[in-house]
Parts: C-alpha cells; structure tokens; sequence
C-alpha cells in the first residue's frame, strides 16, 4: 500500500483555503437571507440589504486605506525631508585669522575667543 505524501505546494492548499472561505460565506449569506425572509422581509429587499451592507463597508475599507495611505505617504515625506536636512546649518567652521578685534578665533565676523580688543596683530 503506498501513502499519499504530502507534496502540494503552497499555493494549492491557499487556494483551497480561500474556496472554503468563499463558500462559507455564501453559505452565511443564504442563512442571512433566509432568516430576514422568516421575520418577514421579501427575498429581494434581503438581498438589496445584503449588498446595501458590502457596499456600506466597502466604503469604509476605502475611507480607512485612504487615511492610512496619506498617513504612510506624510511619513516617507517626513523621513525625506529629515534625511535631506543639513545638520550643520549654516554655521561656518571656526577660523584663526586677523578680523576687526584683532587676531583671535572667528565664526564669521564674530570673535569667539575670551581675547581682549587691545591685542596687537
């Protein structure tokens, strides 16, 4: 006797899974319908409220993917702009040269150095 190895791949038994996912759900919309046609409602409003229902969240699915979507796309744009952002700024690096207040450290025009104004060149 030989044994049925298990050799399907992965895309078979998804699929299989999503086939008995679909005809549960019909089964579950046949219940839906059945029971609003025992309560008392005709067959076709039932089934103009069923598809009232997907349509109503179908709505909602693309309000929410809308929202995340701009949230994700903001977040990129964020993370651009922070990647492409100087962090030097404009600061120019400190120098040693002759400026107005004599010979000291300079950052632009200004002396950084604790030197005093009087110091010769």
């Amino acid at each position: 006797m030989v044994t049925h190895t298990h050799n399907e791949r992965w895309t078979y038994r998804f699929g299989q899974g999503m086939g008995r996912a679909w005809r549960a759900y019909v089964r579950r919309e046949r219940q839906a319908v059945g029971w609003l046609d025992a309560h008392g409602v005709p067959v076709s409003i039932a089934k103009m409220l069923l598809w009232l229902v997907k349509l109503v969240l179908f709505g909602i699915l693309l309000y929410v993917a809308f929202w995340l979507t701009l949230l994700l796309i903001l977040a990129i744009a964020g993370a651009w702009a922070i990647r492409n952002t100087d962090t030097r700024g404009n600061d120019e690096e400190p120098e040693w040269r002759i400026g107005l207040s004599g010979y000291g450290l300079y950052r632009g025009d200004v002396r950084i150095d604790p030197g005093t104004p009087d110091d010769d060149y």
